[in-house]
């Protein structure tokens, strides 16, 4: 194979790969032994960041856009008229060495486009990642791609070599995958997962028992849904996020913007606008969950559909509960405390440990970093100061809005204009 042709499928199959945003290696601890090559220890993909601030990467490519679905949101649908092309197994193999050894990329991201059938296309998946551990004795950071309808065995063996797997459910609802990919079966992804899930459960009772059981997909899975494509609402999606959290134990999940790429008249028309305040404001609610104790029901629910694009969801959930306010910092609980506007959860442990030794004014809150114009509206401490001042919810949205700034004021200007 020439160096030219390799050139160009690496081109078009990195291209193809960029609407697949689930990347992240949190969670794995894959050590370098043996002298080989690499090290997973902390280690992320895509430019990501890891939890010491240091920016990572790695080789994020199809094995081949070619694919036997022809999903509409999908820019490789068989009936897109795009340029094809496909990996063999050792050409992944050694791209991945190859920029490791230039200190290009610190791992492998690998999906594929679904040719022949799922166990074919998984197997060849399987394969790159087995020829790297045990062929190259490369211990960097391996996230693969679950073929939906893929067999049990296949996924066991994915795992084994594997950091991380995920299974993208694409559409959040059975409803909008039936409309958007009739030929694909919603059990098919929730197979894959399943199978992960137990195989994890089992590597984690029997590594208390035996020390020398071979580590199994020690990043978790993940999985990714498409934001705007199908008409799903917020709280359809935060509650299918929840669902996929409780039930299969995933360590992400990833939301993803719709790109407008097909004239189907069942999708948003190209030129519409990527929804990208929308999955940052999913992302926002999504933390909100797993780490600061709301519930999705709080967040979204039947009478509030959808999150408010103009505020954050945190903020949004105080204005809707002002009851609950002021919290004074100096005796709520660790819940309250993580439920003030503008206060993370690095304030919050800063200031329960502060609070043992002196009542806490404002000019402590400061030094500690919360966000002060915010929180300063939710929040009593040792200071006769109160800045609510018996507001409206809507007079206080407009008084913090007018002093905030942030990335995309200019997508929200016709909003903002309304309490000018």
């Amino acid at each position: 194979m020439s160096f030219e042709r390799t050139l160009e499928k690496l081109k078009i199959l990195a291209d193809a790969a960029k609407y697949d945003v689930s990347c992240s290696s949190s969670g794995s601890k894959r050590t370098n032994t043996n002298k080989g090559l690499g090290d997973a220890t902390g280690m992320g993909i895509c430019h990501s960041y890891t939890e010491d601030g240091r920016c990572v990467s790695l080789l994020k490519i199809l094995l081949t856009n070619h694919c036997i679905f022809d999903c509409a949101y999908c820019v490789t649908r068989k009936s897109n008229d795009v340029k094809r092309a496909a990996f063999k197994v050792q050409e992944v193999v050694d791209l991945t060495i190859n920029f490791y050894r230039r200190n290009y990329i610190e791992g492998l991201f690998l999906s594929s486009g679904i040719f022949k059938s799922a166990d074919y296309t998984m197997e060849r998946l399987v394969a790159v990642a087995k020829k790297l551990r045990l062929e190259e004795n490369f211990n960097g950071y391996i996230h693969l791609k679950s073929i939906p309808g893929a067999s049990d065995e296949l996924m066991r063996e994915a795992g084994l070599y594997a950091d991380r797997l995920s299974v993208n459910i694409e559409i959040p609802t059975k409803s909008g995958l039936k409309l958007l990919a009739p030929d694909k079966n919603f059990d098919d992804f929730i197979k894959p997962m399943e199978k992960v899930k137990n195989e994890i459960i089992q590597y984690k009772s029997e590594k208390k028992i035996i020390k020398s059981t071979p580590k199994y997909a020690p990043g978790g899975q993940s999985t990714q849904m498409i934001v705007g494509a199908s008409g799903e609402n917020d709280f359809q999606i935060l509650k299918t996020a929840e669902h996929y959290y409780k039930n299969f134990n995933l360590k992400r999940v990833y939301y993803s913007g719709y790109v407008p790429i097909s004239y189907d008249n069942r999708l948003p028309a190209i030129g519409s606008e990527v929804p990208m305040l929308r999955e940052n404001r999913l992302y926002q609610s999504d933390w909100l969950t797993r780490f600061y104790g709301f519930h999705t029901n709080e967040i979204v629910n039947l009478n509030h559909q959808n999150l408010d694009l103009d505020i954050d969801p945190k903020l949004s959930w105080a204005l809707r509960n002002l009851h609950e306010f002021p919290v004074d910092v100096n005796k709520a609980d660790k819940r309250m405390l993580a439920r003030i506007p503008g206060v993370g959860m690095k304030s919050v442990a800063k200031i329960l440990m502060a609070r043992k030794y002196r009542r806490l004014n404002w000019d402590h809150l400061k030094k500690i970093g919360i966000a002060f114009n915010r929180a300063q509206y939710f929040l009593v401490c040792d200071s006769n100061q109160f800045e609510r001042r018996d507001l409206t919810a809507t007079k206080l949205k407009a008084i913090i809005l007018k002093n905030s700034n942030s990335k995309y004021d200019k997508l929200l200007s016709p909003q903002l204009n309304l309490f000018s």
